[in-house]
């Protein structure tokens, strides 16, 4: 008995087809094969296309959601005079602002690293020396990649640093710097670029324009714009307002509050400099008495168009710019002559008066000048030391004298941290 009963078919002892197939058949039907499977669409154990889509799609989503709250926030600014969002100036061209992703998932490696601490630079000052941010206690943060820089800035609330890059053949940049270590430009290849007292606005010239933004965070938001003639450049900020040089080789200045218009050029053809503000907001400023040829000191008020309303005149002045004033508005340290010898002045702005009187104070100053105090102040030298000036030991006959910054190499010219 068989297992299995006969069946018809292949199975048989008698094929009914040959089992010989040709070449050319063999390749036809592999063919054919191949094209069934490609015409079916099979699932990737690894789609990056669609990974790219849908980060996108979050990546938009946080942005319109961002962008909502950074409105408000720029609506906020308006309504206090700050900026305003929009450009209704006419001006051609965008800005060179970077705007940073409000999605953290995507942020760069954090480029700033924690160094070991130094010996302190014996002042209440923060430093920035060769790329590393040195603490009044010696702690330190190396900001890799910033390159040289001519100004920094404490943001609000002590959250970080603003770093305004020295001027090169491509133009001035702006950074921020985080205390977590986050390292970003806000701004590159802009023409001068000054940070208001608080660190919360900046100004920058852009071509022909001159812009001002807020700071939030890692963003600049809210630009406004206004035109410039060919060779003005912002200087600094006067409250909301921002004083522009019209030309750097010539006196004269003019104020621009964005938000009111566009930059109006005023009367002002006589002010050299402008060296801060008083406790009551008028500005004291520097000009030529065309008379006796003289550097002089006035009080201007912002509010006239920079109407002199108080001169006066005895010390010979440098026409650098350099100086600053001490927040209660009583003392300018800035540079002078005494004899044929340059000097850093002491001014006591009280007397302001035609028997103006100044006395050493110390070495020239270059840069800012940071008064942590009403009678203590702190700048570097044309050397790169720090000098620290005491009030009423200048006023009693000692001069400052410099000390170096410990660790400093040389070439290195350490810059003050302003806002602190």
């Amino acid at each position: 008995m068989k297992a299995f009963p006969s069946r018809s078919g292949n199975l048989t002892g008698h094929p009914p087809r040959p089992y010989q197939v040709r070449p050319d058949e063999l390749d036809d039907a592999v063919r054919e094969t191949l094209s069934h499977q490609v015409a079916v669409a099979r699932p990737l154990s690894a789609d990056p296309a669609g990974q790219a889509i849908r980060r996108a799609n979050r990546i938009r989503r946080r942005r319109t959601a961002g962008g909502l709250a950074l409105a408000a926030v720029a609506t906020v600014l308006v309504s206090t005079g700050m900026a305003q969002l929009g450009d209704d100036s006419g001006g051609q061209g965008t800005p060179i602002v970077v705007i940073g992703d409000p999605d953290p998932s995507v942020r760069p490696i954090p480029s700033a690293t924690v160094a070991a601490p130094a010996p302190s630079p014996g002042t209440s000052v923060d430093l920035l020396v060769g790329g590393t941010l040195i603490s009044a206690d010696g702690e330190r943060l190396e900001l890799a990649g910033v390159g040289p820089a001519e100004a920094v800035h404490l943001l609000p609330g002590d959250a970080g640093w603003l770093v305004v890059g020295a001027p090169t053949t491509a133009g001035r940049s702006l950074w921020v710097a985080q205390r977590d270590g986050l390292v970003q430009v806000l701004l590159a290849g802009a023409g001068a670029i000054v940070v208001a007292p608080d660190g919360r606005q900046v100004a920058w010239r852009d071509g022909t324009n001159l812009l001002v933004a807020g700071v939030v965070g890692t963003q600049l938001i809210g630009p406004v714009r206004t035109p410039l003639p060919a060779d003005a450049e912002p200087v600094r900020f006067v409250g909301d307002s921002v004083l522009v040089r019209l030309d750097p080789g010539r006196a004269g200045h003019a104020l621009w509050r964005p938000g009111a218009g566009q930059l109006t050029v005023g009367t002002d053809r006589s002010t050299l400099s402008v060296y801060g503000a008083l406790p009551d907001g008028r500005l004291v400023g520097q000009f030529s008495a065309a008379a006796t040829r003289k550097t002089c000191l006035a009080v201007l008020d912002p509010k006239r168009d920079l109407k002199r309303v108080g001169t006066g005149c005895g010390p010979q002045l440098s026409q650098d710019g350099a100086g600053g004033i001490s927040p209660d508005g009583r003392w300018l340290l800035v540079n002078g002559w005494v004899g044929k010898a340059t000097r850093a002045l002491l001014v006591d702005l009280h007397r302001l008066g035609p028997d103006l009187t100044a006395v050493p104070a110390g070495p020239p100053l270059t840069g800012a000048v940071a008064w942590m105090t009403e009678s203590d102040a702190t700048y570097v030298d044309g050397a790169g030391q720090l000098v620290r000036v005491d009030v009423d030991r200048v006023r009693a006959g000692k001069p400052a004298q410099p000390a170096p910054v410990p660790g400093v190499q040389p070439g290195d010219r350490p810059v003050l941290v302003t806002g602190s």
